[in-house]
C-alpha cells in the first residue's frame, strides 16, 4: 500500500536520504535506486508517494514517486523550533517557568537525522537508524518526547 510523506533529507551524491511518512512514525530510508523520477527533483520538504518495505537494515521506501509536477516540489514543512540556549547562572529570566517544548518522536528523528548528517556525513543509513533508535529510547525514558 502506498503512503505519502515529505522528504526530510536527501544526499544526491551519496544517493540516499529519509522520508517522513504523513501517517507519523519512524522516518523511512530512501535510496536513489528506488526513485521513479530524476534524483535532482528530491529536495527537503518535497511531497512523495512510496511503498514501505522491510529492508535489510530496517524500513525502506520503494517505488518512490514525486507528487505534483516534476521540478515543482511541494511546499516544505516549517522547520522545527530549536530550543534557546540555557542562560548563564544568575541571568535566568524570572518569567521562565522551567518548561520546554516537547517534540514528537518524528520531530526528534528529523532533527537528529539533520544533526548526524551535518556532523558526520559519512555515516551509513544503518548507522543513522541505529543511533536514532537508541536516542529515542533515551529521550522517551526522560520524557523528552511525546508518546506516539
Amino acid at each position: 500500500m502506498a503512503v505519502t510523506g515529505r522528504v526530510v533529507r536527501f544526499d544526491e551524491f551519496r544517493g540516499y536520504g529519509f522520508v517522513s511518512p504523513d501517517t507519523g512514525g519512524e522516518d523511512v530510508f530512501m535510496h536513489v535506486n528506488d526513485l521513479e523520477f530524476d534524483k535532482r527533483f528530491v529536495t527537503p520538504g518535497a511531497l512523495v508517494e512510496f511503498v514501505v518495505e522491510d529492508g535489510q537494515r530496517g524500513l525502506k521506501a520503494s517505488h518512490v514517486q514525486i507528487l505534483g509536477e516534476p521540478g515543482v516540489p511541494a511546499t516544505p514543512r516549517a522547520s522545527h523550533p530549536v530550543a534557546a540556549p540555557t542562560p548563564a547562572a544568575g541571568t535566568e529570566d524570572p518569567a521562565d517557568d522551567g518548561m520546554c517544548d516537547v517534540l514528537s518522536s518524528a520531530e526528534l528523528s528529523g532533527e537528529l537525522t539533520e544533526a548526524l548528517l551535518a556532523a558526520a556525513p559519512s555515516l551509513t543509513g544503518e548507522q543513522i537508524l541505529a543511533v536514532r533508535r537508541r536516542f529515542r529510547e533515551i529521550a522517551a525514558s526522560h520524557g523528552w518526547v511525546e508518546g506516539d
